[in-house]
């Protein structure tokens, strides 16, 4: 669904890069599936870079994730001088980045004794799966110039972004 005009070059790349959020998220549910199987991480070569400098800083500076969280949202996300398109594909971004932060929380309460091996593995494995799917089918499209349409996410984006 295009809204306005076709987003430009720029525009695209701008709206591309806060997908790394997502990625550095729910990479380490991936440690084990990355393993098992090396194309995950060949998948990820692009971002490799961006990656390691998001996550040294991350490492570096307190409340890094924080301070870029409210960046986005409030410099670009409530900024209506940005072109909607990189708008809507940051609070995009920020929800599925979100989202894996939930779901970590949830994790980290539960027991992986109480869980058991097995059913710990597959949660993680499903949540990396999730993001993979998701932020790529989001840059994908993000690339093309298009909206990346997610079921109710994009519903919750749309509500976000006027």
């Amino acid at each position: 669904m295009n809204w306005n005009s076709s987003p430009t070059g720029l525009d695209r790349a701008f709206a591309a890069l806060p997908y790394i959020l997502p990625i550095t998220t729910g990479l380490p549910y991936g440690s084990q599936l990355s393993r098992q199987f090396p194309i995950f991480e060949f998948l990820l070569l692009p971002v490799a870079p961006l990656i390691r400098v998001y996550t040294t800083l991350e490492q570096t500076i307190p409340f890094f994730s924080l301070a870029i969280f409210l960046v986005l949202f409030l410099l670009v996300v409530r900024n209506e001088t940005i072109s909607r398109f990189i708008r809507f594909n940051t609070m995009q971004a920020i929800l599925l980045s979100f989202i894996l932060t939930v779901f970590s929380l949830i994790l980290s309460i539960l027991d992986p004794a109480l869980l058991g091996q097995l059913l710990s593995s597959t949660l993680y494995n499903l949540l990396f799966l999730g993001m993979l799917v998701s932020v790529g089918y989001s840059l994908v499209q993000t690339l093309r110039g298009e909206y990346a349409e997610i079921p109710t996410i994009s519903d919750a984006v749309h509500m976000q972004v006027p």
